[in-house]
């Protein structure tokens, strides 16, 4: 699978990687993506089935890492402040 960053998103996990908090931006684009689908799972508004058949399509992974990172970016401003 391919997933195109927004300049804005590559910058984010660049920098993060930059300064520790990921490996590499693939690792942090794992690890969020796992992260915002445990968090969606446990609230019920993804099911794992849905995962393991593949229900959900490209725009599905594109919403869940736009607002991963967003709400990561967010927490670790309040983090570094």
């Amino acid at each position: 699978m391919r997933i195109d960053l927004t300049p804005e998103q590559e910058a984010w996990l660049r920098a993060h990687v930059a300064s520790g908090d990921f490996g590499s931006v693939e690792e942090a684009a794992r690890r969020l993506i796992d992260d915002r689908i445990a968090e969606l799972s446990a609230c019920g508004k993804a099911r794992p089935e849905a995962l393991m058949v593949g229900e959900l399509g490209e725009d599905d992974l594109d919403a869940i890492a736009r607002t991963e990172m967003a709400e990561r970016h967010s927490h670790l401003d309040r983090e570094l402040k």
